[in-house]
């Protein structure tokens, strides 16, 4: 699929009353869905940036500096809690963290989506486990 046709069918799914839409091609399939659809309020939306290609991020809105605060997943996908197997973990347990810095990233559809804190505080409880499947809107962190 080409990127000109996916931004057609997002801008088609945008000004539909369909909650989502599926389109298959030559053996790919792209499945949207608004957040609306899973339950996500759209002021809770993540905002994209870019990665290094072919990849792409989406950070999600965690603002630790609010007691109880958790972070929640902005994508169902699998959780990676550590840059590759035997590395430490990005965050842990206990830890301080700052605005913008790295806490875990999702792989949704062999893209990998960073999920970074919005403000500085500290890691109460790491609420998954690394390779775990989540749905979007999962707590993944608890903020003290």
């Amino acid at each position: 699929m080409k990127q000109e046709q996916i931004k057609t069918l997002i801008d088609a799914l945008a000004a539909s009353d369909l909650a989502e839409l599926e389109f298959s091609e030559n053996g790919s399939t792209l499945r949207l869905v608004k957040l609306a659809a899973l339950g996500v309020a759209p002021a809770a939306r993540a905002p994209s940036a870019a990665r290094r290609a072919p990849r792409q991020a989406l950070e999600a809105s965690a603002d630790p500096t609010a007691a109880g605060t958790e972070c929640l997943a902005p994508l169902h996908g699998v959780v990676h809690l550590q840059p590759a197997p035997g590395e430490p973990p990005f965050v842990r347990q206990g830890q301080a963290v700052e605005a913008g810095q790295l806490l875990c990233v999702i792989e949704a559809m062999k893209m990998f989506n960073e999920v970074r804190a919005d403000a500085g505080g500290t890691v109460q409880q790491v609420l998954v486990q690394s390779g775990q499947e989540v749905e979007a809107g999962q707590s993944l962190f608890r903020f003290a």
